[in-house]
């Protein structure tokens, strides 16, 4: 006879499998302030987990072959430990954090190593009670082909809902940290049940099990790098104030800066993109008062600056309303004066007709860029939704030594517009330094090849010379739909 009814057993691997990748989701969330989020991100994530379900599972077999072991006990003993390394895993990522990444400053493996140290463990002994509940339900009355088949739909079944449950609901009402408790609980409360059907649910075991719930409120307790956890990013204001008085504030999404706003100084930007970005939206604009459209928000710099220099036609695309509310919030930013739609930039040009004097696209920060902003089939539509005389501007950020994401965009940029410039310091970057540049590119060249600007110290800006943007053109690929390897042209160096 079974230790477990097959319907109890089905339940406890679903619900097992469900708080496993909850987890593996969660990870993503919790990795984005220290390294982003990016394709690597999610890659290392999915590896990592999948590594450690499978060395669970092969762990899981060899007890389950261990002669007088009792299947459900060791199940019990793998939540217990399922649950513990868990509710540490926000206390693992910040305590290895600084270490991992200065010992393996290449992205891949830096990414890949803090992946490995925060959640390789909750990933092992969550996969160890699949081949052990298996086994119970071989023992029963029901037929092996039957039990087998339950026990793989409900692991199957599981991943499904905690996916679901994770993305819908988990971290969009609980964020990061209590949705790890609650997965804390959970492992707590099977482990309960293991022992009980175990006939081990001894004072030992219960005080075991109050523990593991305990661990789990004081991990949901534990300091947020977050202020505000959305839908979509982690979000931090930063006070970067030099004067107490005269309040600056950075807006830190994931694990970057998005911008820098001064309470008094509305006109002034604080990054060098933001700075060529105002700068040649007015040395671009065909008129007194351009119509501007903006792919994301940050922390609203450029629609600030732009509404105080009184410009009436402001839109921006920003996807993340909770990026909104922050720039409201603790970024001076009047929503009053721009036209904030809450969808993706594609989406929102697509649906909509109207024609705009300039267009910026903010879309690169770090190796996160969302591929379908950057390829030619987008350049396309960019093109139909800008007047006779306007300009698209893009900021992008690459390696000096290679620029191969530079090239790529501007060779596809070129199959739609007939005037293509980068822009950057003008200065000579250091060997292997990251550099941002502004790519401009309309109908008409810039009336100026040099302009000299505050970001926040006065600081010249210059376009790059012909010659050298054709043979980057030359040396690039062309971004589609298709294939856009926009992750690998501006990731870590070979």
């Amino acid at each position: 006879m079974p230790m477990a009814p097959l319907w109890l057993l089905v339940a406890l691997q679903a619900t097992v499998s469900a708080a496993s990748m909850v987890v593996e989701i969660v990870a993503g969330r919790m990795l984005a302030p220290y390294v982003g989020m990016s394709l690597y991100t999610w890659t290392s994530v999915i590896a990592v987990v999948l590594a450690g379900f499978s060395a669970g599972h092969w762990w899981g077999g060899r007890l389950a072959d261990r002669p007088g072991i009792n299947p459900m006990a060791a199940t019990g003993w793998a939540l217990v430990a399922a649950a513990v390394t868990t509710a540490l895993a926000s206390v693992a990522l910040r305590a290895t954090a600084g270490p991992i990444l200065t010992a393996l400053p290449q992205p891949v493996w830096g990414i890949t190593g803090l992946t490995f140290a925060a959640f390789f463990l909750p990933s092992l002994f969550a996969g160890i009670p699949a081949p052990l509940l298996t086994q119970v339900s071989l023992a029963g009355p029901a037929r092996q082909g039957q039990a087998l088949g339950a026990m793989f739909a409900s692991g199957a079944i599981g991943a499904i809902l905690g996916t679901l449950l994770a993305g819908f609901v988990f971290i969009s009402w609980l964020g990061s940290l209590w949705t790890l408790a609650t997965v804390t609980l959970v492992y707590a409360l099977g482990a309960a049940l293991c022992f009980a059907l175990a006939r081990r649910l001894r004072l030992l075991h219960g005080a075991i099990v109050g523990g593991l719930a305990a661990m789990g409120v004081t991990t949901a307790l534990s300091d947020s790098p977050c202020t505000v956890e959305s839908r979509y990013f982690c979000l931090q204001t930063v006070d970067v104030s030099a004067d107490p008085a005269r309040p600056t504030r950075a807006m830190v999404i994931d694990h970057l800066v998005h911008g820098i706003s001064a309470q008094d100084a509305p006109d002034v930007m604080f990054t060098d993109h933001a700075a060529m970005l105002d700068a040649l939206t007015q040395l671009r604009a065909p008129n007194a008062d351009p119509s501007s459209f903006l792919i994301g928000g940050g922390n609203y710099a450029l629609p600030r600056a732009f509404a105080d220099r009184g410009r009436t036609s402001i839109t921006v695309a920003e996807i993340d309303p909770a990026v909104t509310a922050l720039a409201v919030q603790s970024f001076w930013f009047d929503p009053t004066t721009t036209h904030v739609l809450h969808l993706d930039a594609r989406r929102a040009l697509l649906t909509r007709d109207t024609t705009y004097d300039v267009i910026i696209g903010d879309a690169f920060t770090d190796t996160a860029v969302p591929q379908h902003l950057v390829t030619q089939e987008f350049f396309d539509l960019v093109r139909t939704r800008l007047s006779s005389d306007g300009s698209y501007l893009m900021n992008v950020i690459d390696y000096a030594d290679r620029m191969q994401a530079v090239g790529s965009l501007v060779g596809t940029l070129r199959r739609v517009f007939p005037v293509v410039e980068v822009w950057t310091e003008a200065r000579r970057p250091a060997p292997g330094e990251r550099v941002v540049t502004v790519i401009a590119a309309g109908r008409f060249e810039t009336p100026v090849d040099s302009f000299t600007v505050p970001a926040p110290t006065r600081t010249t800006f210059a376009a790059l010379g012909s010659g050298f943007v054709d043979e980057l053109a030359a040396a690039g690929t062309l971004l589609t739909d298709d294939y856009a390897p926009i992750d690998r042209l501006v990731g870590p160096r070979d």
